[in-house]
């Protein structure tokens, strides 16, 4: 588990519903049968498969947590002690993170330094 997963904790904190797990998974929310927040991954129980993990990192909360702790931060050292975390987050579990959510965090890190 790396700092930034226990600084978000995912599985406290996330409320994911079986249509947001459904959006993610393409397909209708009647083949999700259950949605379990386990600790590091959502397991959900499908109809037509079986059992299905996704990681806490592949979903819409994920990235608008982070987004949120970069505006929480109080000084450019929170912000850059911040912003190491998530590169080195991404760079550990790239293949859970879309190509879209580095490029989304980085301006918004880019917008709470120039605020300072």
């Amino acid at each position: 588990m790396t700092a930034l997963f226990r600084r978000i904790k995912p599985a406290q904190n996330f409320r994911i519903t079986k249509h947001q797990i459904a959006k993610f998974l393409n397909i209708p929310a009647s083949l999700i049968v259950k949605v379990e927040s386990w600790l590091y991954v959502i397991f959900v129980h499908r109809l037509d498969k079986g059992g299905q993990f996704i990681s806490y990192r592949q979903m819409e909360q994920w990235k608008n947590a982070i987004a949120c702790h970069l505006q929480k931060c109080s000084t450019n050292q929170q912000l850059h002690s911040l912003w190491n975390a998530i590169k080195y987050d991404q760079t550990k579990h790239r293949k859970q993170y879309a190509d879209s959510i580095l490029p989304f965090l980085k301006t918004i890190w880019e917008k709470c330094l120039l605020i300072e």
